[in-house]
């Protein structure tokens, strides 16, 4: 890629809405050949040849959901980090499951390089530097990954139940637990001084109230 930002998009749709042929010279052309894949169902290692198991979990994909809907809705880059983030929402259509759609919506974070996958593909003559895949870590909300194990809004009824009783008992623990934050107001438990510069340059004293302007 010359420009992440503006060939991203058209790269994931060719990674999970293309033919097995194309998806296969997608991945062969901008993943580094050790390159790494991190999803919460399934991850690969960074090691020489990993990027055949990419492109396994893409075609897998594809044969679990024949027709993707998907959409690119935002991508930022961070140039000093060589680091791309996508966020996106697809429309997974589970082949054995009738019927059944599941909506989700995800954030990527790819890692970029600008070593080519093989010293070969490399030229001394490029004029502008180009970036390959060297790690992608698709990061998913609970209630949206639960969707595709657990169908027709049962998977998401559970998880915010659970996180209905887990905001309950930070509650609960708020109050039982005050004396820490007591502790803490008093200053006889130890922050971390960068915390409290920060809190300072933000405006805000080591007390939480607002220092405003000198009179």
């Amino acid at each position: 890629m010359e420009d992440p930002v503006a060939e991203i998009p058209h790269i994931i749709h060719l990674l999970t809405e293309s033919i097995p042929s194309v998806q296969q010279q997608t991945v062969e052309k901008f993943f580094t050949s050790s390159a790494s894949l991190t999803h919460p169902f399934c991850r690969t290692g960074s090691f020489e040849g990993s990027r055949w198991l990419i492109l396994c979990i893409y075609r897998f994909y594809k044969i679990m959901s024949p027709r993707i809907d998907l959409e690119v809705q935002s991508v930022a880059f961070d140039s000093h980090t060589l680091t791309l983030y996508v966020s996106l929402s697809q429309t997974f259509y589970i082949f054995i499951i009738p019927f059944y759609k599941a909506p989700v919506r995800l954030t990527t974070i790819l890692s970029l390089t600008t070593t080519p996958p093989s010293s070969s593909s490399s030229s001394s003559s490029q004029r502008k530097p180009l970036y390959y895949i060297a790690a992608q870590n698709d990061l998913y909300q609970t209630s949206e990954f639960i969707k595709f194990v657990a169908p027709f809004g049962i998977g998401v009824t559970a998880v915010a139940i659970w996180q209905f009783f887990a905001t309950v008992f930070c509650v609960l623990g708020s109050w039982v637990l005050c004396g820490v934050t007591w502790a803490e107001e008093k200053g006889w438990l130890p922050l971390s001084g960068e915390v409290i510069r920060h809190g300072m340059r933000m405006g805000v004293n080591d007390r939480g109230r607002g220092k405003g302007k000198e009179e």
